[in-house]
């Protein structure tokens, strides 16, 4: 039971007669963060009391008498200025608890009204293999498709992979005239990414080349602004200083531009083969272009080898979900909806929702200046129009009431737009989000890559943070007193659970929305806010019943009950009640980061319970059998929701 939401349920009832809008106020009913004060507190009697022109702590005062709260709480106290504090009476906690100990669900009661989602993420591109800029779309959208799920919504997750834009192009040439032949047969799909790679890297050098002398002329004249300005500055002019230092951001801005089309220029200019390549192929961009194109008309060449590369390129992708103990209900890229395109910019232009514009087809959203371009000049379609015809049909086809899409912070605009031509469209009554995220740093501060400046390849991350988790895991084994406890087996199956966990877990934990460092250190640390941390809570639980020879399903099943003798059972009881309301968070705000912080703050609350209170050698029977009891429904408690995370368990470790 989410006795969170049942109490708000309750404030709201109370406070229909104070205000038009009782949920509101209802919703300022949150967790005390100090057990001094209650276990929950209502700070909506101050601002209520505001805009009714009342004392505050008289209408506390008067909520508390319309409350009808009796069956599960104590008499809710007032307190400083309007503070409601509550607390759950130990008969209704112990009453929830024990049922909570039988329950395969765990307290957590499915969603009264289920919804259809569907939840768009990983989507990679198919052509080149997933590197570290994958792993927080893949995660995320994972954990939140477990937990919908869980709850008891109808969820479909979608990967929505690119498999039919330009870097097929890229690959198409590359295969034709860059070809290594017994490395294709060796390894397809490595052959064909760096075949993509030596596209990118020639098309970037004449683009470099191209952009290079334009940069050194914005650079010139802007210096030349800047020093003129500097040169004329008024004194103590706000205007004046607010222009220099646009200049100097500008300034700065260009210098860096011209140090990386260097960077790329030299890249090509110091390798006597990439430089021979190069300038045999002048017009490879557009080249890789009309590759493209050429696909997308139907070429009987090109269609060929497309039907030969995807299937090659998802299975290696597949081995990186196989890994990541990853599914997807479907997985429809931009090929599955190329052929309804073209219908899509027809009906836009027969409801009269798009317009031309110097030749191509836009599509013009109030108050915004940029139109939404749905084809261009020369015919193409964009990505706004596949993803267009997407939302079409996940309403038609699949009957969606809400799609998530689970996509990094740089496309907001896209999806900005996109949500907003979709409500023109008609489906203003579907629920769009977009679940954006932030970027995975390096120590130093900037997106994650090799010492190189290479993108990090999603496989060589698993493989460095399983093989630095089993050399922890070999020294904690070795280092146990009466010797090693696993197998070599056993070890290497830990140090995978430990290690992909491992990597999960510090991307969830943080707030999606924000960049983070990646420190595979603090992320494999056997304390502080990490899965392994989690994952010894569990396996520690294990331990006990290991010692003590209890089998844990017979206890269940046994007729004991929890009891409250110390303050730190109750303590822990009302953290383990409080899954549903964890779960229920997450889903609201499309934050798994709120159940990583429960789930430490469960273990942190079962290792000072342990602490404490002895489990095995508590001498009375019945308190006995009720804190081992507790210690089995932690254990259940932090395994599901680890593995709502995406994250498995150990029973030794």
């Amino acid at each position: 039971m989410n006795a969170l939401a049942e109490l708000r349920s309750r404030f709201a009832q109370a406070l229909t007669e104070l205000t038009p809008d009782p949920a509101t106020f209802a919703a300022m009913v949150k967790p005390t963060q100090d057990a001094k004060f209650g276990d929950f507190q209502a700070n909506c009697a101050m601002p209520l009391a505001k805009q009714r022109g009342t004392n505050p702590r008289a209408l506390a005062a008067e909520i508390v008498g319309k409350l009808d709260i009796a069956d599960l709480c104590q008499p809710p106290e007032v307190a400083g200025p309007g503070f409601i504090n509550i607390r759950l009476r130990d008969d209704w906690l112990t009453e929830q608890t024990n049922r909570n100990v039988t329950d395969s669900r765990l307290g957590v009661a499915p969603v009264a009204k289920p919804k259809r989602i569907v939840i768009d993420y990983s989507a990679p591109n198919v052509a080149k293999p997933m590197h570290v800029g994958h792993l927080r779309s893949t995660v995320l959208g994972n954990a939140l498709y477990r937990v919908a799920k869980f709850l008891g919504h109808y969820v479909l997750g979608d990967n929505h992979i690119g498999d039919w834009g330009t870097q097929f192009g890229m690959i198409l040439f590359g295969y034709k005239y860059f070809l290594d032949r017994a490395a294709f047969e060796r390894n397809p799909v490595g052959e064909l990414a760096r075949q993509y790679r030596l596209v990118s890297q020639l098309s970037g050098f004449h683009d470099a080349k191209a952009e290079h002398p334009k940069a050194e002329n914005r650079l010139a004249q802007l210096q030349s602004d800047l020093n003129a300005a500097e040169a004329n500055k008024p004194a103590n002019d706000k205007s004046a200083e607010k222009t220099l230092k646009k200049l100097r951001t500008d300034v700065s801005d260009v210098r860096e531009q011209i140090a990386s089309l260097k960077k790329q220029i030299e890249a090509v200019e110091s390798s006597p083969p990439l430089k021979a390549l190069a300038e045999s192929h002048p017009q490879i961009a557009e080249l890789a272009r009309l590759e493209t194109a050429k696909l997308h008309g139907g070429d009987e060449e090109n269609t060929r080898l497309w039907n030969q590369f995807v299937p090659q390129c998802l299975a290696a992708i597949q081995g990186i979900y196989d890994r990541l103990d990853i599914r997807f209900d479907m997985t429809c890229g931009e090929s599955f909806y190329n052929p309804m395109l073209a219908d899509v910019v027809a009906e836009f232009q027969a409801k009269g929702l798009a317009a031309e514009s110097d030749g191509a087809i836009c599509v013009f959203i109030p108050g915004n200046a940029a139109p939404f371009i749905i084809r261009k000049r020369d015919g193409a379609f964009t990505y706004a129009t596949s993803d267009l015809a997407t939302i079409r049909y996940r309403v038609n086809a699949l009957q969606a009431d809400t799609m998530l899409y689970v996509v990094d912070t740089r496309q907001s605009e896209h999806f900005r737009l996109l949500f907003e031509t979709a409500k023109l469209w008609g489906y203003g009554d579907r629920e769009l989000v977009h679940v954006n995220f932030g970027t995975i740093l390096g120590k130093d501060g900037k997106p994650y890559k090799t010492r190189s400046g290479d993108t990090i390849g999603l496989e060589s991350l698993l493989d460095a943070a399983v093989a630095k988790a089993r050399q922890i895991v070999n020294e904690n084994d070795d280092g146990k007193p009466e010797g090693r406890e696993l197998s070599d087996a056993a070890r290497a199956a830990v140090a995978e659970t430990v290690g992909i966990g491992a990597i999960k877990y510090a991307d969830l934990r943080h707030n999606r929305e924000s960049d983070y460092v990646y420190d595979e250190d603090k992320m494999l640390a056997t304390n502080g806010d990490t899965a392994t941390y989690m994952q010894y809570a569990y396996a520690r639980v294990a331990g006990i019943f290991r010692r003590g020879g209890i089998n844990r399903e017979t206890l269940r099943s046994g007729g004991g009950r929890v009891v409250f003798t110390h303050p730190l059972e109750r303590a822990l009881s009302l953290q383990l009640l409080r899954f549903s309301e964890a779960l229920d968070g997450v889903l609201a705000e499309n934050r798994p980061n709120i159940l990583t912080d429960y789930l430490f703050a469960t273990a942190n609350s079962f290792s000072t319970f342990y602490q404490e209170c002895s489990v095995l050698k508590e001498p009375d029977e019945a308190i006995r059998t009720s804190r081992l009891l507790l210690c089995d429904l932690t254990a259940r408690v932090i395994a599901t929701g680890l593995d709502l995370l995406g994250m498995k368990t150990c029973e030794q470790m």
